[in-house]
């Protein structure tokens, strides 16, 4: 039995009205970890209505949005995240990056250091997994891509702001999955959650 934890699920998918597999996926993710006693929270930034960040100035001195502010508490409350979103255009959909770009700010995610032109990281102390669906085969992605949208979501943003480590979890061939692989994969996500993983 693996110690409690604090999970909070972001679910990325940028299409909130729709059942998609990513949904799916986050839920039984929810469901294990509930089953094995942690805490979960969950955040979807699709139902939130907030404005993209248009500057440096607005990112460092602007004032967070005030329907972001659970978000962001629950980001500091949580000792796990755990990030689902579908790959498009080869990255995350664009409302997922408005909504780390909103939450991630200075004072918050990270402190400036006038020693340290990286800053003194803000969310050490946590981990999280990034579960990303996709319509290539995962393998194609992982190693003929080398996977860089997600090695730039955990270098650039989560490592940048001292969550580590950060796992992997590459759903490919999304349309082509039968139930049975569908099946799998819920399972697969709910062993996840169980272990807080």
């Amino acid at each position: 039995m693996s110690e409690k934890r604090r999970i909070l699920i972001i679910q990325g998918h940028p299409d909130a009205a729709r059942p998609h597999l990513g949904g799916a996926l986050a839920e039984a993710y929810a469901e294990g970890a509930r089953e094995g006693g942690h805490e979960v929270r969950t955040v979807t930034p699709a139902a939130l209505d907030f404005p993209l960040l248009r500057s440096q100035q607005e990112w460092e001195h602007g004032a967070l949005p005030a329907v972001l502010a659970p978000a962001q508490q629950d980001i500091a409350w949580a000792q796990h995240l755990v990030l689902f979103f579908p790959l498009w255009l080869g990255d995350m959909p664009a409302l997922l990056k408005g909504f780390l770009e909103q939450v991630a700010r200075p004072g918050f995610a990270f402190h400036r250091d006038a020693r340290n032109p990286f800053g003194a990281k803000g969310l050490t102390g946590r981990s999280a997994r990034l579960v990303v669906t996709m319509g290539m085969p995962a393998l194609v992605y992982r190693f003929y891509f080398r996977a860089h949208s997600v090695k730039n979501l955990e270098r650039n943003i989560l490592g940048f702001v001292g969550i580590a480590p950060v796992r992997e979890t590459l759903v490919g061939l999304v349309d082509g999955l039968d139930e049975s692989a569908r099946l799998a994969w819920l399972a697969k996500l709910r062993k996840l959650g169980r272990d807080a993983a």
